[in-house]
């Protein structure tokens, strides 16, 4: 599993403006926006392309395009959600799925509640969208929803994750080939498997329902 934390001041900038409470949930929806454009960009530095011939205004060239079968994007709701636009602009053809999973705040146990995606994720490069990764449950069992379904190739994006929630994932996967793109390693879970410093619950601060 390779890990790429993200290290630019204009993800820092964004990232300080989520964490502040006072930040009201239209606010922070636009904010994950863009910071989900940034770091997608740096989760699509391997996607996977095809070359072409073509001609501008000037003469024949030969250039790149996505290649087929097209990516997939898969949101974990209900948060997830919230960083599908960025994630799309940055790829427009890329084909979108979703993958509902809820975590019981007494065990942080995850269990899956919807699933929109092809019956085979063979050669498909995948993309798990998920603000939070605290415990890792409920992204270790997407993780393992995509690999059942036949994807090789799974990479998760997201904005704030915990060290316990890094190594949970890393055990889990082991050399299956999975890359985390985060926006920040934060320093710890506190006793309610709350990132720390974090940014509170994302769901909620997105929706503005707590």
């Amino acid at each position: 599993m390779r890990v790429h934390v993200a290290d630019h001041p204009l993800i820092t900038h964004k990232l300080t403006a989520l964490r502040d409470e006072r930040t009201p949930s239209a606010v922070f929806r636009q904010l994950t926006e863009e910071l989900v454009t940034l770091l997608a960009y740096e989760a699509t530095r391997s996607v996977r392309v095809e070359e072409i011939d073509i001609r501008t205004p000037v003469t024949e060239t030969r250039g790149v395009r996505i290649a087929t079968p097209r990516p997939i994007v898969v949101p974990i709701l209900r948060a997830g959600l919230g960083m599908l636009e960025g994630m799309v602009k940055l790829i427009p053809t890329a084909e979108v799925g979703f993958l509902g999973m809820v975590r019981n705040e007494e065990t942080l146990e995850p269990s899956t509640y919807a699933e929109r995606l092809p019956d085979d994720l063979s050669d498909r490069q995948c993309f798990v969208l998920d603000p939070m990764l605290a415990t890792g449950g409920s992204l270790g069992a997407a993780i393992e929803f995509l690999f059942k379904r036949g994807a090789q190739d799974v990479t998760a994006i997201c904005l704030l994750a915990a060290p316990e929630g890094v190594e949970a994932i890393q055990k889990q996967v082991g050399d299956r080939d999975v890359t985390l793109v985060l926006g920040s390693l934060d320093e710890r879970l506190n006793e309610k498997g709350y990132i720390v410093p974090g940014l509170g619950d994302a769901g909620d601060r997105l929706y503005g329902t707590v």
